[in-house]
């Protein structure tokens, strides 16, 4: 019960998104535009802002780090190692596959960063925000590559193009190098940040569909399985392997089991893929982590 009220009042603002988009004016239409202003200036601000606002002690969360790199590294591999697996390989179309396999490892950050503090106190937003900072670039990469390799399109020119990468990368060059945003724009840099988590949760809900998954049930179970249920399994055993600390371990458990993150579908729309079918796992990773997030925070 304790962890359902903590995580109420960001999967409200998701079901608000999906109210408004269903039954207003404000219509997908309208809502697409506010996902565009959102991937492209709003968040990308939060996560310079969330990375530069305290000097980064990567000795200090450098366990943290490799645990929650491992663990991605982990989902990474069994979600592209499906389409060899026996009795599921052959359920598989390769092409969906190339643009939905990013779902299992890949993470909503406006979730993240709204339940960091709720969850972890005030290191929590700075240590979602470095592993967002050393995740982000690996995922992005791990999604990209088969969607342009099979559709022969330039890997270096999509990754460069990554508005999530340029914010990560600029923000941990900022952060090491002493750079803090000035006093004077602070006020107006968290306005920004603070409208980029409510609009991307309710952008999430606004996006949510479910029709094309009967298409492609055992492709969803698997994507999803992965998603939901290995990773927070995955997170823990790095927890112990490594000796985390109980704050770190309330956080690497809380990264494991987030909701997919949005912009797959976005992602895999704009690489020429059928946007649809991504949008409907998400979609569904969405309402399952209403179930993981408290089974995995339950773990620690």
């Amino acid at each position: 019960m304790y962890y359902a009220q903590l995580l109420f009042p960001d999967f409200s603002l998701i079901l608000c998104g999906y109210l408004v988009c269903r039954y207003t004016a404000l219509n997908r239409t309208v809502w697409e535009q506010v996902e565009s202003l959102t991937y492209y200036f709003l968040f990308p601000v939060l996560l310079f802002q969330s990375i530069v606002r305290t000097p980064l002690d990567l000795q200090a969360t450098s366990s943290l780090i490799l645990a929650g790199l491992a663990t991605g590294l982990l989902a990474i591999a069994l979600s592209y190692a499906l389409p060899w697996l026996p009795f599921i390989g052959k359920r598989i179309d390769r092409r969906e596959h190339a643009a939905t396999a990013q779902v299992a490892f890949r993470f909503n950050s406006f979730v993240a960063l709204a339940l960091a503090e709720r969850l972890a106190g005030p290191q929590g937003p700075q240590l979602v925000a470095v592993l967002i900072g050393i995740c982000v670039p690996i995922y992005n990469v791990a999604a990209v590559w088969p969607m342009a390799r099979h559709a022969q399109r330039g890997f270096v020119r999509e990754l460069v193009r990554n508005p999530l990468i340029l914010a990560t990368a600029s923000g941990l060059t900022a952060n090491l190098l002493g750079f803090a945003i000035p006093v004077w724009l602070e006020p107006t840099v968290n306005r920004i940040g603070a409208a980029s988590i409510a609009l991307g949760l309710m952008a999430a809900g606004a996006g949510m569909r479910f029709g094309p998954l009967a298409r492609a049930k055992v492709l969803a179970v698997c994507i999803l399985g992965i998603r939901h249920g290995v990773l927070p399994l995955l997170a823990l055993g790095m927890s112990r392997a490594m000796g985390l600390s109980p704050l770190h371990t309330t956080v690497l458990l809380a990264f494991s089991a987030l909701p997919t993150a949005s912009s797959c579908y976005v992602l895999a729309s704009r690489m020429g893929y059928d946007g649809a079918l991504t949008a409907s796992l998400v979609s569904l990773s969405t309402l399952l982590a209403m179930l993981s997030l408290p089974f995995a925070l339950g773990l620690a």
